[in-house]
């Protein structure tokens, strides 16, 4: 593994550079790194931070909103001095309740006094349509062009009061605007629908089981934002010709598929987001479909490179070279065998719990059945735990679904199973036949 270079950013190649005879696919995990010296050489940007409060009527009783409430001002109280922020309620309207005038407010004492006191009037009532919430965050992130803006979204329900064509409409105009981390509180959500946000606004998805939990996770929700001081990092990938990109994926610290937000940018060459980056490293399995050359044949596969809105800052190389040797082209990267059983491991528990809301238990215990196992094979314990949630696990190693599963507990697995561990660094570059 490289470390990162006086400019602070470091990309390290994993691959087995050997193909067989014949062969036209080119598999290979891309490490990127980076340090402080990326953040110091960063000019400083003003930061905006958007809470972003489920205010709807199931949010009312006991707990769910005055924790929730707690949560914001826990957020505020860890957020820096002169960060900009806002409040925004949302019901089946959205309606930015501190500041009352203007986009944001500057955080410092008096502000978070007058946001406590808009807080205290706050009374939940109403529906859920959190495209319209997205819609007036983006607002707010267009009158910030120049900043770095970030939202937390709460919500305890589905996105009932609005169509879905609608949601997904919002988070399309919102992409590249905001950051967005989204929370579900309880089991009555959708993690689909905060999936889908998450996904396209390089945030987090996640759910905090009881409400008394909220005020810890959104501040170190906000502590994260603030660690994050480049807007954006991109790859850009140059293939040859005849060549082409079948999928790149993020693979750590959880997996994405940014293969469709390819932005092509010249003959060969295409950009991908990345999204706001700190001290930061984060893996990404790319797969090439590259025209063969006869045995001894050697090409560049693809140069794929890290930058910012200036010039590249680092580049590795994916190589591609023929043979008809099987010792050489039979061995498989451990990065890449690794990370291709983590990302089977989050689409079988997603088809498995699918597969258990249709009735369909054959189905899901199969799946469930093959998760379990590329859980323990691959030294995810995290997901491991999850699945006892939902399965039971005789000595035998045999799964069976349980009568009776706390729903918490089933979207925990959900929402979670696309977090991978990562391979271990002495691993990387080896190979296994």
């Amino acid at each position: 593994m490289n470390s990162p270079a006086e400019n602070g950013v470091s990309v390290d190649v994993d691959q087995n550079e050997f193909l067989a005879e014949g062969t036209r696919t080119m598999d290979a995990v891309v490490t990127v790194q980076t340090s402080d010296a990326l953040a110091v050489a960063a000019p400083p940007q003003q930061r905006v931070e958007i809470l972003i409060i489920d205010c709807s009527g199931s949010m009312g009783g006991r707990e769910k909103f005055p924790n929730a409430r707690t949560a914001t001002l826990a957020a505020l109280d860890v957020m820096p001095d002169g960060t900009h922020f806002a409040i925004v309620k949302g019901t089946d309207t959205a309606t930015v309740v501190y500041p009352t005038q203007g986009p944001s407010a500057v955080a410092n004492r008096e502000s978070r006094a007058a946001a406590r006191r808009a807080l205290d009037k706050l009374k939940p009532d109403g529906g859920t349509a959190i495209g319209t919430w997205l819609g007036v965050s983006r607002m707010i992130a267009q009158k910030h062009p120049d900043a770095m803006v970030h939202a937390i979204l709460l919500t305890d329900g589905k996105n009932e009061h609005e169509t879905a064509a609608r949601l997904a409409e919002e988070i399309r105009a919102s992409e590249g605007l905001f950051t967005c981390d989204c929370r579900g509180v309880g089991s009555d959500w959708e993690p689909e629908e905060l999936r889908a946000i998450a996904s396209a606004l390089h945030g987090t998805v996640d759910i905090v089981k009881t409400a008394d939990l909220l005020a810890k996770d959104f501040a170190a929700m906000m502590e994260s934002s603030m660690e994050k001081t480049i807007p954006e990092l991109k790859l850009r990938v140059w293939t040859p010709v005849g060549a082409r990109i079948v999928f790149l994926k993020q693979v750590a610290p959880a997996i994405e598929n940014l293969t469709t937000r390819r932005v092509e940018t010249a003959p060969q060459i295409g950009e991908y987001p990345l999204g706001a980056w700190g001290v930061d490293e984060r893996d990404y399995h790319i797969k090439i479909d590259i025209d063969p050359l006869a045995p001894g044949g050697k090409k560049l596969a693809a140069r794929i490179s890290v930058f910012t809105d200036a010039d590249p800052l680092a580049q590795g190389l994916v190589k591609a070279e023929w043979t008809t040797d099987t010792d050489l082209s039979a061995p498989i990267s451990r990065g890449v065998a690794h990370y291709t059983g983590q990302a089977e491991l989050a689409q079988v528990v997603q088809e498995g719990l699918a597969a258990r809301k249709a009735g369909d238990n054959a189905t899901a215990t199969q799946k469930l059945q093959r998760a379990m196992h590329l859980a323990q094979e691959s030294g995810n314990d995290n997901t491991a735990k999850l699945l006892r949630g939902v399965v039971d696990v005789d000595e035998a190693g045999t799964v069976r679904l349980r009568a009776h599963v706390d729903p918490s507990d089933e979207i925990a697995l959900n929402v979670r199973s696309s977090k991978t561990a990562r391979v271990r660094p002495e691993d990387r570059g080896k190979g296994d036949s």
